[in-house]
């Protein structure tokens, strides 16, 4: 790809597609030229206000675009496979958003397709990629706290129920846990590897969607993670790392932090400023970017070994509140 930009494309003009293309500013040798949708009306529009050339009215004709690279994929996660498994096919690489599918099963099949297609995938963990917790990891690396034993997380908002909203819709695949909750496991995940088994309970909306949950997530020698997620409740979004000779806070919000602060110990406090460039999706664009330029398939940050252990978590967590969602077809792509 040497000599050119990576040209991507935008499958779903929503809300977090709306929040994530303006950090494109910010990321050297990428250009969107591209963006498709269910309505070749919600695509025009898009296009015109980001100043991309072309607007497709079906995700089909964005995926046959011979000039796109990448696809964003930043529909509902019931889409995520189908769109997936056909762009895969197509030889696009692809950074799909959280949670990567709306069942295990589903993210399996994905995985397996982009392997069997050799082709880059990505889960867009945004959280991995931020600076505040990058240092995170090197902290805990260099062994800053010691033995790490646990980690406590909590990420709420507070939304009325709507049914024709998309968080609230059972089909559509709504819900905290796969909204918020996805944040959670894979940030307890990154922090303390493959988990071992989880435990939730929780209340459920009138949709049959999840409201709020609670996670008790164990780890290998012990470990464990507690977590919390809720549509209806402020929480503040605050992540704790305990370790045997102290802690780290990653301030709230945590899957997007811009201090965190490490306490050994006996000894005074220590904070890091480190905001995010932009609004904090560059940092993820540009990994994308560098290693489609590199010919990689994976990102050694978030591997797609790490997204199917955070949805088995997700999928146990759901099937423990009675909760089955499945991902659509390749017959529903349009």
């Amino acid at each position: 790809m040497a000599g050119r930009s990576v040209r991507w494309g935008i499958v779903g003009p929503g809300r977090i597609a709306e929040a994530l293309v303006g950090d494109f500013r910010y990321v050297p040798d990428a250009e969107v030229v591209a963006v498709g949708s269910r309505s070749t009306d919600r695509a025009e529009a898009f296009a015109a206000k980001h100043g991309i050339e072309r607007a497709y009215g079906s995700y089909r004709e964005l995926i046959a675009d011979p000039d796109v690279d990448v696809l964003y994929i930043a529909t509902p996660h019931p889409q995520h496979r189908a769109i997936g498994v056909e762009a895969a096919r197509a030889g696009k690489s692809l950074l799909v958003e959280k949670a990567f599918t709306a069942t295990l099963a589903g993210a399996q099949t994905l995985v397996d397709a982009v392997r069997d297609h050799q082709v880059f995938a990505m889960e867009a963990m945004w959280t991995r990629f931020q600076p505040a917790v990058v240092k995170t990891r090197e902290l805990l690396a260099d062994g800053a706290i010691g033995n790490v034993r646990s980690v406590q997380a909590d990420l709420g908002v507070v939304r009325a129920f709507d049914p024709s909203d998309r968080v609230f819709g059972f089909e559509l695949g709504g819900g905290a846990i796969l909204d918020l909750g996805v944040y959670l496991v894979s940030f307890a995940q990154m922090v303390l590897g493959t988990p071992t088994s989880v435990s939730a309970h929780g209340l459920l909306e009138p949709s049959g969607v999840d409201a709020e949950a609670s996670l008790l997530v164990s780890f290998p020698e012990g470990r464990t993670a507690t977590l919390m997620c809720s549509l209806h409740s402020p929480m503040p979004g605050h992540a704790r790392i305990f370790g045997s000779s102290g802690w780290i806070d990653v301030l709230p919000r945590f899957h997007h932090p811009r201090s965190i602060v490490l306490r050994r110990h006996g000894a005074e406090p220590e904070r890091f400023e480190l905001p995010p460039q932009g609004v904090g999706y560059a940092h993820e664009l540009i990994e994308v970017t560098e290693l489609v330029m590199a010919g990689k398939t994976q990102s050694t940050i978030m591997p797609l070994d790490d997204t199917l252990a955070v949805q088995r978590v997700l999928d146990l967590a759901l099937r423990e509140l009675g909760i089955r969602f499945t991902d659509a077809t390749a017959l529903d792509v349009s």
